[in-house]
């Protein structure tokens, strides 16, 4: 049987489709490399991919539900989906909004529709985001906190594939699970994410950007966990007891929540070089802290984070190191 990935060419889809691959898993992966980011990084990854003799990969748009249909036709083994395609970031929703429709939302709704045709289809896992929780003022957010009052279209666009993914397994009973990822960073990462961006502009010398003061703190959750997490869910659809929809939300994060300026200070040591930093205000549709209740995701999957920031900043920054050759 094969498991299908989506996003694919991504940051977490890459190393999820790496982990299924390096499991004995056939995959297919499905992207359509876009330029939101380096194209070469995207095409870098799946480079490493094609390696393995049980990888296949469409290039396609998840919305275009004809190269959904005919993706499923030609690979009818498909019978587990780990849906990981998006337009991401906070700050572009705010450039790009139709992007987000597009991506997150049709995406969402033309790989469940075709997804409820598939008879053999067990499991559907998707990615959506800690910032459904907006500006929620309890910590740690939990998966029963409301998430009703998003602060960016991002935000409200992982929030409405969590609205669509529990109306197909209402009506379709397709078993579906949600995965709320708490600032996801490692090896490969994307060149958006602080990070990467950090590292980058320390290594360049030029300042990098601090925003709210440096006063923000951050759930950061090392790549590994996400993977181990999202494989722990895949491997535990939930149960259709005819009564109440087969769909599940779980938090995946480090269950710690970790000052911005901690983060920074990491980076400088593993480059040994000290930062600049261009202090600024919050940005719209930022939020000021994250931290992931866990005891769900321990519960029913098992999952427990294992990788601190002191251990996964120097791992990223090694990376980043042998990926630009410094």
């Amino acid at each position: 049987m094969t498991v299908l990935v989506t996003g694919a060419a991504g940051f977490i889809g890459y190393h999820v489709a790496a982990a299924l691959l390096a499991r004995g898993e056939s995959v297919l992966g499905l992207d359509n490399v876009n330029a939101y980011y380096d194209v070469k990084l995207k095409e870098t990854r799946l480079e490493r991919l094609r390696a393995a003799k049980n990888f296949a990969f469409v290039r396609a748009d998840v919305a275009d539900a004809d190269a959904l249909a005919a993706s499923f036709a030609a690979h009818p083994a498909i019978d587990r989906i780990v849906h990981l395609a998006a337009q991401a970031g906070v700050r572009h929703s705010l450039k790009e909004p139709m992007a987000y429709v597009r991506s997150n939302v049709g995406g969402q709704v033309a790989l469940l529709e075709a997804v409820r045709r598939q008879p053999k289809l067990r499991h559907f896992v998707y990615a959506s985001s800690s910032s459904v929780y907006g500006g929620n003022a309890k910590l740690p957010f939990s998966v029963h906190d409301r998430t009703d009052s998003p602060l960016s279209l991002y935000a409200a666009s992982k929030k409405e594939q969590e609205l669509i993914a529990h109306a197909y397994a209402h009506i379709w009973r397709v078993p579906a699970t949600g995965l709320r990822f708490f600032t996801v960073y490692g090896p490969w990462g994307r060149p958006d994410m602080a990070a990467y961006i950090f590292a980058r502009r320390i290594v360049a010398g030029e300042p990098i950007p601090v925003f709210n003061n440096g006063d923000m703190r951050r759930d950061f959750t090392f790549i590994d966990d996400i993977v181990a997490g999202v494989l722990a869910a895949l491997d535990r659809p939930p149960v259709d007891d005819g009564r109440h929809p087969p769909a599940r939300l779980y938090n995946l994060g480090n269950s710690r929540s970790e000052p911005l300026t901690r983060y920074i200070d990491l980076i400088e040591k593993a480059l040994g070089r000290k930062a600049a930093m261009e202090m600024l205000p919050l940005q719209p549709g930022d939020v000021t802290d994250t931290y992931a209740d866990i005891e769900d995701s321990r519960r029913d999957l098992g999952f427990e984070p294992r990788v601190t920031i002191e251990e996964g900043i120097p791992r990223f920054v090694a990376w980043f190191r042998d990926y630009h050759k410094l």
